[in-house]
This record gives structure tokens, sequence and C-alpha cells, in this order.
């Protein structure tokens, strides 16, 4: 698994503009991006989610590398080696 942090920009009818980022870990970058979409769009209310839709939503991905599991199973297939 790969991890990715997935950060989200909207303006607000209230607070201008949002920002907000999640950490997600996946297989693939599409993958990512649909889970952080989710989870982010469930903590929105009913008129934030209106603003979104609205004036739109900017999403910007970095690959933050692979999960700790996956390295700690490369290491240790290596040292079997």
């Amino acid at each position: 698994m790969k991890s990715f942090e997935v950060q989200f920009r909207y303006q607000d009818r209230t607070e201008g503009t949002v920002e907000s980022a999640v950490k997600v870990d996946a297989s693939s970058l599409p993958g990512a991006v649909g889970k952080a979409v989710r989870e982010f769009v469930k903590g929105l209310d009913r008129k934030q989610r209106f603003d979104m839709n609205k004036n739109g939503l900017e999403i910007t991905v970095k690959s933050v590398g692979t999960t700790t599991e996956a390295q700690a199973d490369k290491s240790a297939e290596a040292a079997a080696s």
C-alpha cells in the first residue's frame, strides 16, 4: 500500500477559502483520491456541500511513500535471502 496526502480547497460562503488535508493509504492514485473525497465530503454539512459543488473543489495529491508494513515485509524478505 502507498500513502498519499490529498489536499482540498473550495470557496465557502462565510469562511472564504477553506483548505483541508487528508492522509490515506491506497494501492493507486485514483483509489486514494476516491477514498479521500468520500471521507472529506462526509464531514461537510448541506450548505458546505452546496458551496463546494457551486464553486468547484480543487484537489491536490502528493505521494508520501509506502506504508511501514510494506517496507518491513520487503526488508524481512531481503534478510531471509
